[in-house]
């Protein structure tokens, strides 16, 4: 299973979309407030400007749109799937 780091920022309905999303579906990730100096480095190393941010694997999405996070959520089971055999 790869990895997901959601960021967010406190005041974001997005943001707030996206974690309730995961929490609701039993998915687990690393949450990190863009506003906290961990955060806000690791989202410049991205070279994302705004929340949310979904980072699975070496895959990132900005933005949140369900049907969107399912696609590369499940290529990334998938592929995590395949690279165990």
């Amino acid at each position: 299973m790869k990895r997901i780091v959601l960021y967010i920022s406190d005041k974001c309905p997005h943001c707030r979309e996206a974690k309730k999303y995961l929490d609701d579906n039993g998915i687990n990730y690393r949450l990190t407030n863009a506003k906290m100096q961990r955060g806000r480095k690791e989202l410049d190393a991205i070279g994302a400007r705004s929340v949310p941010v979904l980072k699975i694997g070496d895959e990132v999405m900005i933005g949140w749109n369900p049907k969107i996070f399912k696609k590369l959520y499940s290529e990334n089971l998938f592929q995590s799937c395949k690279d165990k055999t």
